[in-house]
């Protein structure tokens, strides 16, 4: 077996000191044992963390980054507008284009801290909606990217019916998401052959993408296709979505759903930003994961999580880079508290009484963000996936700190160039803070961006 020594290593029962890590041949965590110095051949590492799974993204919009901070004619930027730009964007990319960003997109999860992308993917066909030769041809590139990064893997092709619930037609740029059940059907018996083929680790899950864009025969659907598997979905991200579910249902989009849907510990939930107190309440207690996105969330004025009721509640949650505008697991993390402190003007809410708040964060991320994924892993101990992070040192700022003090460091006052090493499945594939491939890579992204520059 592989060995990874560390200095300190946060465990199920806390942090302890002086800790081998085993990492077995089929990428699982073989044992965990105490040893004062490193075992001969060992990996060090001075602070050994699992690695979180980035529960929730769409790899292409990482081409965007930086491209829709311009206000347009409309009197009040939104979400809405964002989304026009959005359509227009992707109106551009070819399956060679969409394997290269998320490609570079994984890499750059990797080197943040994240050992998994969990990815929602909806652009399924060519511009005007005319479908591939293959029909999961886009699935089969999001699959041949894993493949290149070395990322744990869990993919949802996304089905996607209607421009609203009025089921008025897809608007250009929507009309390469589009499907219906039965063509959505197929298309998932592709996704999951090009699936297969990735290591053992990788998964399959299935994503109606919202009660906005799919209708209640849709999601009976979905839900049939799934099994066992993870659901994901949109809900409640934006007011004028709360409005037009209510408008056309009678009811709130998370009112709907939970009396509609079987929804538990299998469905994930992305954003949830726009939910009454009796409503974060009754979701909480399915056992879902909220799928918490707060970089996205805070760039495209989505609304603040109400993640102290959700605590509360009981309610588990991951986190996610949605738009990939910036990929960064300790930001994401940080963003998530302070819009809590903004909110509420206090501090340190959501610490408990015997855990910090940075440790309270990273902890539920890691257990949320592995039961969205379907994936076992969230922990350091023996039969999960061998998803690690080891950090540095922390600089000047990490002299004579240990614990949870050293986690709020990262955290709250330094950022992801301190992730050292990576591993995800026991496959090392960040070394001294970069990705093993980082230069073939972001040499094809670069190629990439250099040919949709030119295009527009």
């Amino acid at each position: 077996m592989a060995a990874i020594w560390a200095r300190r290593a946060l465990l199920p029962a806390g942090w302890a000191e002086g800790v081998t890590v085993e990492i077995a041949p089929d990428g699982r965590i073989g044992a965990v044992t105490r040893a004062p110095a490193p075992p001969a051949g060992a990996t060090l590492a001075e602070t050994l963390l699992p690695a979180p799974a980035n529960l929730h993204g769409h790899a292409f919009q990482r081409a965007m980054a930086g491209l829709t901070e311009t206000r347009g004619p409309d009197p009040a930027d939104s979400f809405w507008t964002w989304r026009r730009l959005m359509y227009g964007f992707l109106g551009q990319l070819t399956p060679e284009d969409v394997e290269a960003i998320a490609a570079f997109v994984q890499m750059e999860m990797l080197e943040a801290g994240y050992a998994a992308s969990v990815e929602f993917h909806y652009l399924h066909h060519a511009p005007g909606g005319r479908p591939y030769a293959d029909l999961a041809e886009m699935s089969g590139r999001i699959a041949a990217a894993a493949a290149a990064s070395g990322i744990g893997l869990t993919l949802l092709p996304v089905l996607y019916q209607w421009g609203g619930l009025d089921s008025r037609a897809l608007v250009p740029g929507q009309d390469r998401f589009g499907n219906d059940p039965d063509r959505f059907a197929r298309l998932v018996e592709g996704a999951a052959a090009a699936v297969a083929r990735l290591p053992a680790d990788a998964a399959l899950g299935i994503a109606p993408h919202s009660l906005r864009a799919v209708d209640a025969q849709g999601l009976a659907a979905c839900i049939d296709l799934a099994g066992t598997r993870p659901i994901h979905m949109h809900l409640a991200e934006q007011q004028a979505e709360v409005d037009e579910v209510r408008a056309a249902t009678g009811q709130r989009p998370v009112e709907w759903l939970l009396d509609h849907a079987p929804v538990d510990g299998q469905w994930c939930l992305i954003h949830c930003t726009q939910m009454t107190p009796a409503e974060t309440g009754r979701l909480a207690a399915t056992g879902a994961v909220a799928g918490l996105c707060p970089i996205t969330e805070s760039s495209l004025g989505d609304g603040i999580f109400e993640a102290v009721a959700w605590q509360a509640a009981g309610g588990a949650f991951g986190i996610g880079s949605d738009s990939h505008i910036r990929i960064a697991l300790s930001e994401e993390l940080r963003t998530l508290d302070y819009s809590q402190r903004l909110r509420d003007r206090s501090r340190a809410a959501l610490a408990a009484p015997a855990r910090s708040t940075g440790r309270v964060l990273f902890e539920a991320a890691g257990r949320g963000g592995a039961q969205a994924a379907g994936r076992a892993a969230g922990a350091i101990a023996p039969g999960l996936w061998a998803d690690l992070v080891a950090l540095g040192d922390l600089g000047p700022d990490g002299i004579g700190r240990n614990g949870d003090t050293l986690l709020d460091t990262w955290i709250f006052a330094r950022d992801d160039r301190d992730v050292q090493e990576l591993w995800a499945a026991g496959r090392q594939l960040v070394t001294k803070g970069q990705h093993v491939n980082r230069q073939a890579i972001a040499a094809a992204y670069a190629g990439t961006m250099k040919r949709l520059r030119e295009k527009t």
